[in-house]
């Protein structure tokens, strides 16, 4: 059997960081790993270039039944601590939209400045390796896997939640979190696109790959980004934040003209452009494919009408509509395309400073097992690096 200070499971963001904390301050780490290689969602964030951190990285982008616990770990090590790690090893980046920090040329960039620093402060990482049982023995944690049986006094849980299960997403930390009485946050998908069926399906469809700068609603949370049209339904940058918001069976609204105050400029155009049809007067401020199918869809007996003959009501009916488009999503695409999981390890359980268990002395979870879910932008990895160092700081 062998010992360690401490050992991790999972070998993506925020474990590594743990690890590279951890070790840093003279801690014999072990990473366990059951995939093939390490940080498979590092690789694949952002379109490949790693959407690492944000600059405005704040409390408020974070879904959780107590939203005040994220605000130690995310206070101990901010996006300025790890900006500066990234700029310590040369890495190129650049600011994209809202404070999103993506590297110029690769996600690997982030994995391999991980992997160095593993690798200088003497981290052994594990991969191929199944955990087949944990335990507790004497105050150790004895975790039996099929490379062997190891022995440490301190145990992180980092191997995710369920999104993604192709890159190795799993309810294992839940299962472990249950093994010792720690109570779990229904989990669900998050950050994830809509589905639709029936007429808006087939809407959609004929559109897709369509973007659109909206603002999007529900439950009195709204995003002003990009939607975008799909086979499916509806995605994009909007869509994928109101998707942490949304509840199954709840309508969300879109309006399609955020900067404009419809019912005033249809009723102008009606007085100043009378003779004009309404969809030539959309053109300018959606695209046309789309403006085609909103006319089949709300005003196609008044389609070829000069708005001067439009009833002043019917004008204010399609102002309505396109700055409220009430939708009610058939559903989500669930885990399979999912960002991040919603819900988790109950943070009521585990202290706020360090991320270890109230109720179990040695055991610690960190990044999105807990109940802690980061909008999109780059707040899950700065929560990934917060809470394996709040963590790391303490094994």
């Amino acid at each position: 059997m062998s010992h360690y200070d401490v050992i991790i499971l999972g070998a993506g963001a925020a474990g590594l960081f743990c690890a590279i904390t951890a070790a840093q301050r003279g801690r014999n780490v072990l990473v366990l790993e059951r995939s093939n290689k390490v940080g498979k969602k590092i690789l694949m964030s952002g379109g490949g270039r790693c959407n690492f951190t944000n600059l405005h990285i704040d409390a408020d982008n974070f879904i959780s039944h107590n939203p005040h616990f994220c605000k130690s770990a995310l206070n101990q090590y901010s996006q300025w601590d790890f900006i500066s790690l990234v700029e310590k090893h040369g890495i190129a980046y650049h600011e994209k939209t809202l404070g999103q920090l993506f590297c110029d040329n690769s996600s690997k960039d982030i994995l391999n400045m991980l992997l160095s620093e593993c690798d200088k402060a003497n981290v052994t990482i594990k991969t191929h390796t199944e955990t087949n049982n944990i335990s507790l023995s004497h105050s150790s944690y004895k975790i039996i896997t099929n490379e062997g049986e190891y022995l440490s006094s301190s145990f992180v849980i980092a191997c995710g939640g369920l999104s993604i299960p192709s890159l190795g997403g799993s309810d294992y930390g839940y299962q472990i979190a249950k093994q010792f009485d720690m109570p779990v946050i229904e989990p669900r998908a998050a950050l994830v696109p809509f589905t639709f069926s029936g007429q808006l399906k087939t809407l959609f469809a004929e559109i897709s790959g369509l973007s659109v700068d909206t603002s999007v609603t529900t439950s009195n949370t709204y995003f002003n980004e990009a939607t975008l049209f799909t086979h499916r339904g509806l995605s994009g940058p909007a869509i994928l934040q109101i998707s942490s918001y949304w509840s199954p069976g709840a309508d969300i609204q879109i309006n399609l003209l955020p900067e404009l105050d419809a019912e005033e400029h249809l009723i102008g155009l009606k007085n100043n452009k009378g003779k004009t049809v309404l969809r030539t007067q959309l053109y300018p401020l959606l695209p046309k494919a789309l403006v085609m199918q909103l006319e089949k869809l709300w005003w196609s007996d008044m389609a070829d009408q000069p708005l001067a003959e439009w009833k002043t009501q019917d004008l204010v009916r399609i102002a309505s509509q396109l700055q409220s488009w009430q939708l009610k999503p058939s559903g989500t695409e669930g885990y399979r395309t999912a960002e991040v999981t919603l819900g988790g390890v109950d943070t009521d359980y585990l202290s706020s400073k360090t991320m270890e268990s109230k109720t179990q002395n040695g055991l610690y979870f960190i990044g999105e097992v807990i109940d802690v879910t980061g909008h999109l932008g780059g707040f899950n990895f700065q929560w990934a690096w917060s809470s394996g160092y709040a963590a790391g700081q303490n094994v």
